[in-house]
């Protein structure tokens, strides 16, 4: 069985498009299905239903798909630890992040790429259960997330922000007035937050429930970026987490104010898959994590106002 043919494989299920798979894997269309052809014979069983499109994985092929990933991923492992021992690591370390810690990209980051300089860092954002399934096939060699609100077992971990809440509104419009908001005042406002697949929206939801309060945003988002968008036209308001408060702070037309009663804090930090023997990326990735989490320099990157 050939690892290139696992590759075709893997990575059409990923993209569930025959010409995307051929570019992601770097070779022609004809080459990625004949490939697969190949992989289909020597097990014996059709993996992929087409006609002249990708149709979907058949039974067999979503049965062997995780068996595909995780066999990728271990292969990557090997070639990571044959290279460590005699020479520095280098290759991509594949970062995923939920958008609430999206703001520790940039010291994490810096620190690992300074710790490393042969690696490079390729981030994708998305749902902490995402992470989870991505770290548990090798799809991904570490995660940003929260730790302690639905933990994920089986996993490693490197605490990095207490986060907490803050509202967010265009300076001179609706908080103008406010040195703080209480929640009943926010489920009065225009909102737009996450959607409901977010954990940070699910954290949100939680404790407006504690004060008897359900919120049915005016807009829903998937990630930070339209909502500020949304925010700095004066017509909205959000809540976000305060390390977007630092990262920010500066620009002119941003107001955060703080919430009353402020809510308990929540981890997020570096996650990883708790395997033995652990990869050499995840390892680097901990060890960095760990590194500032022991000097506390994620809060002095982001100094919050």
């Amino acid at each position: 069985m050939q690892l290139q043919h696992l590759r075709y494989f893997v990575a059409l299920a990923k993209t569930r498009h025959f010409a995307a798979a051929a570019s992601q894997c770097g070779v022609s269309q004809p080459t990625l299905s004949a490939g697969l052809a190949a992989l289909e014979h020597e097990l014996g069983k059709r993996l992929v239903e087409r006609d002249r499109r990708f149709i979907g994985l058949t039974g067999e092929g979503e049965a062997i798909l995780p068996w595909a990933e995780q066999a990728l991923g271990a292969v990557r492992g090997l070639t990571q630890a044959a290279g460590s021992s005699t020479q520095a690591l280098t290759g991509e370390f594949r970062l995923y992040t939920i958008p609430a810690a999206q703001p520790l990209v940039g010291p994490f980051g810096e620190a690992l790429l300074a710790a490393y300089p042969g690696l490079t860092l390729a981030v994708t954002s998305g749902t902490s259960r995402e992470i989870e399934q991505g770290l548990a096939v090798n799809e991904f060699d570490a995660g940003l997330t929260y730790l302690d609100h639905e933990p994920a077992a089986n996993m490693l971990t490197a605490p990095l922000h207490a986060e907490q809440f803050v509202a967010i509104a265009r300076s001179g419009t609706l908080l103008d007035k406010h040195k703080a908001v209480t929640w009943q005042e926010l489920a009065a406002l225009p909102l737009c937050l996450l959607h409901q697949g977010m954990q940070n929206r699910r954290i949100l939801d939680r404790l407006f429930a504690q004060h008897d309060l359900a919120v049915t945003p005016r807009v829903i988002a998937d990630n930070y970026v339209s909502m500020f968008a949304l925010v700095r036209s004066g017509k909205f308001v959000s809540i976000v987490p305060d390390a977007y408060a630092g990262m920010l702070a500066g620009l002119g037309w941003c107001h955060f104010v703080p919430i009353k009663p402020a809510a308990a804090t929540r981890r997020l930090g570096l996650m990883v898959l708790n395997r033995d023997p652990l990869g050499q990326m995840a390892r680097a990735g901990l060890a960095v994590a760990q590194q500032l989490e022991a000097a506390s320099l994620i809060e002095e990157f982001y100094h919050t106002p």
